[in-house]
Formats: structure tokens, sequence, C-alpha cells
């Protein structure tokens, strides 16, 4: 009996890491957290696990590519989506200590075409997500456009320089906006004299040694190791998804679990910048009426179970990706994917549970929400109630020029609908005078001049606030 008690205290002692690889059993349970994109009839993705700056763990799971049955690893290659944020900050720090700008200087000085904003927006409020711009993408879909839509990147400044409304004041308030780091990467281009990718390349993914990285500007390129990427089909199959989007700055790095890994050894032990770049990139910003933000310079600042975290997710096309460092206990996640279904962040939770089982707070009993760190808000119910209307009075047609595209109103009996810019009709459902929601977050408040008359509507779309559409034929 003695003997046997001996057996089992040894067994749960035994070392979660012998000779920088993980234990065998402990292997087996984080197998088990990615069981389901195991496969070869599966795209999956690419797990690292680093622990006192060595990679313990550096492996795939499904397939990169089905076409030709070629598996992931850990140099298969992934778009990040905006898990590249990070790079695009650490650029501006950079720039900054290379005497390029400031982050305090208003973006106009850089962006002369951003003049419609009475208010100065600063590169510190882009970096933070409090600037008010509205997000391009949201933008582009309002537009009708889809992720395959080929976006020069003139183009998308162009419409960034129409908007002639902030979703607010900058500074009042966050809302997150791939058009900030967007911006950010015209910037880089005409503070420097150079293209961020090669910025880049010379100031962080050189130096640090990191060969498979780079920001991904021209989508005909070829990319040795590249994962393909994948969305779910109607039958339990698989369908290529990919872009020809060539944007950089929001996102589009391209990069490896091994080369994600000497990032990593960079928070540590420096290597690029000064002493104190980590030290700014992680210092959440502050709205102007004192509230600290969850968010720093392209990255989370956040909690798991008691411990402190810094992470930053991506999804674009069909990628998904997470990075989470746990920086007091030297332990940092990353699961890169080439599936629209994966979710790397609770994955990524997971593994950590298994690795810090004895060093993390007891989980909350009540349901996480898994799309993010973040828990659930519990957003107010707007009601119908003896709300009476008069579905003639919104009929027409409405025009955008911040868009330059037309919206039409119709109706069928009672029901109204919105013909938005794709040309889908979708239903609008009454919730208070004036005010209607569509499918795709959509909200739309109709505006009436003095004699009652329904003259325009503003467009609310989650990332776009207060986007103006005047009804043709009417000079509001």
């Amino acid at each position: 009996m003695g003997c046997l008690l001996l057996v089992a205290t040894i067994a749960l002692c035994a070392p979660l890491i012998t000779d920088d690889r993980l234990a065998p059993e402990v292997q087996k349970k984080i197998d088990g957290v990615f069981s389901r994109w195991d496969g070869t009839d599966r795209p999956g993705c690419s797990v690292g696990i680093i622990r006192d700056g060595k990679l313990v763990l550096a492996r795939g799971y499904g397939m990169a590519n089905l076409d030709h049955a070629i598996a992931n690893g850990p140099d298969s290659v992934f778009r990040i989506g905006s898990t590249s944020k990070q790079f695009t900050a650490a650029c501006m720090m950079l720039l900054e200590e290379q005497g390029f700008l400031s982050l305090d200087d208003d973006i106009r000085k850089f962006l002369p075409e951003m003049q419609e904003h009475t208010e100065a927006v600063t590169i510190r409020h882009l970096l933070h997500h409090t600037s008010g711009i509205r997000d391009y993408i949201t933008l582009d879909r309002l537009q009708g456009h889809g992720d395959e839509y080929p976006m020069s990147v003139p183009e998308t400044l162009a419409a960034l320089a129409r908007q002639k409304g902030l979703n607010f004041p900058p500074g009042s308030a966050h809302l997150y906006s791939n058009s900030g780091y967007f911006l950010l990467s015209v910037i880089c281009q005409r503070a420097s004299g150079v293209s961020l990718r090669e910025y880049a390349d010379k100031n962080i993914f050189g130096p640090l040694g990191m060969t498979s990285s780079h920001y991904h500007d021209d989508h005909n390129e070829v990319v040795h190791h590249r994962a393909a990427g994948y969305s779910p089909d109607y039958d339990g199959g698989y369908r290529i998804n990919q872009t020809v989007l060539d944007h950089v700055g929001d996102g589009g790095v391209f990069t490896t679990v091994e080369d994600l890994a000497r990032w990593d050894r960079s928070f540590y032990d420096g290597g690029v910048g000064n002493a104190d770049l980590w030290k700014k990139m992680v210092v959440p910003g502050v709205l102007d009426d004192g509230k600290v933000l969850g968010y720093a310079a392209g990255l989370g600042i956040g909690k798991h179970r008691g411990a402190p975290m810094i992470l930053h997710g991506g999804a674009w096309v069909g990628y998904r990706a997470e990075m989470v460092r746990f920086p007091e206990h030297k332990l940092t996640i990353i699961c890169l994917a080439n599936c629209s279904a994966v979710r790397p962040t609770p994955l990524c939770l997971a593994v950590a549970d298994i690795l810090l089982a004895d060093e993390l707070e007891p989980a909350e009993e009540e349901e996480e929400d898994t799309r993010s760190p973040r828990r659930r808000r519990n957003r107010p119910q707007e009601s119908a109630e003896d709300v009476e209307v008069t579905a003639e009075d919104f009929v027409g047609r409405y025009h955008s020029e911040e868009l330059q595209v037309s919206y039409l109103i119709s109706r069928a009996g009672s029901q109204l609908h919105v013909e938005i810019a794709s040309g889908e009709v979708v239903p609008l459902r009454v919730v208070a005078i004036d005010r209607f929601r569509a499918s795709g977050n959509l909200r739309l408040d109709f505006i009436r001049d003095e004699g009652g008359e329904v003259i325009a509507f503003t467009l609310d779309a989650g990332r776009v606030r207060d986007l103006r559409f005047a009804r043709e034929g009417n000079s509001g």
C-alpha cells in the first residue's frame, strides 16, 4: 500500500517539461485539445509553446494543403490577420525612436487627405483604437463588396478621406477599427520613405532571424510552405478561402510558430529597438476621462484565472490566429490555423489550463465567452411595443455621399425591407419610433424635417456609426 502511494505521489509531481520538451503525458493532454483538427481529411493548425524562452512544443495538426496532402508543421506559413497589429505598433515605436515621427503627431501631418475632420487624430489614437475613424472593412461591406474584393491602397485611402464624420470624438471612446492600423502603414511609408514591409524586414524580422516572416503586400507572390486557407462548405467538406487584398498594417503578416518564438524571446531579452520598446508596447491606452483600456499598442491586456496575459487574435478569410503570453510564468502559447472554423483563443487558454494547472485561480462556474477573453456584455433589449409605423413614410431611395452608394427602402404589405448595395434585400424590424434593425448588425434611424417628412436616415453597423443617407429628391 505504501509503495503504491509513493508511486502515485511521484507521478503527480513529475515535471511537465524534460530535456526542453513536454513530458509525454502532458503532450498527450495537449494533443487532446487539438484532436478535432488532427486528421488527413481536414485543415487544422500549427501550435507552439514557449516556456522560459525555449520552444518546448512546435507541431502541426491537420493539413496545410488538401489538394496535395501536405500536413501542417512548425514551418508552415500562415496569414495571421490582426495578430499582425503588434508588429505594426512596434514599427511605430521604432520610427519614433529613429526620429521619423512622434506618436502624438496629428495624422494630417502625413495624411493631408484626412481634412474632413476638425478634431485632431494622433498616431497614438490609431494605436489604441481611440481615433473614432470608421472601419474600412465595414465600409467596404456596406458598399456591397465581399472579402475577395480587390481594394487598392489608394481606393481605401480615398474612401476614408471621404468620411465627413467620426464614430466619436478622438480620445473619448474605444472602438476597434482596422482603419487605424491600415493608416499606420501609409504613415510608415510617408515618414520613412519605405513600405511597411521593407521597414519591418530591416528593423524587426531581419534582426530577429524571422526568415519566414513578412508583410504580404502582393497576393500573387509565391510563399514557400504556405498553408492554404479554408472554410467549411455545406456538405461537410472544405472550400479554399483566400483573399486578393494587398493591404497591410491592420493584418497581412505571414509567419510561422518558429518565427513567433523568436519574436517572443525579444519580449524578455530585447533584440529590436531600445530597452524601453516592449515597456511602451504594453502600456494600456487611456481615454480623455482617465479610463484605462484593456488594449495597449497592438496587444490586448487581460487576465485568465488570475494570471496576467498579453494577447491578440487574428481572423481573415480562411485563417485564424492567437498568441497568448503569460509574462509572470514565462509561458507563451501560439495557435495558427488555416480554417475559419478553428477558434484559437479558447484552444490556447485550454493549453494554459493544462500547463499552469497548479498556478491558476479556480475557473469560474459561469459560462465563458470563448470568442475573446472578455466577458459577454448584457445589451439592453429594444422593444417595439405600442410603436405604430406608417410604412409609406419610409419608402424611397437613399444615397450616401461618403459610401457613394444608394439603398432602397421598399415595402411588401406592412413589412419594410432595405435593399443594400450588394443587392441583398433584408427585412426591417421596428424597435422604436423611426428606428429599425436589420440582420447583419445594422440599425437605421430615420430623420424627419419640421413638417414630419422623412428626409434621411443614419446607419450604424458596429464599427461604423452615424453614416448619413439622404433621401433622393430631397434636399435633406
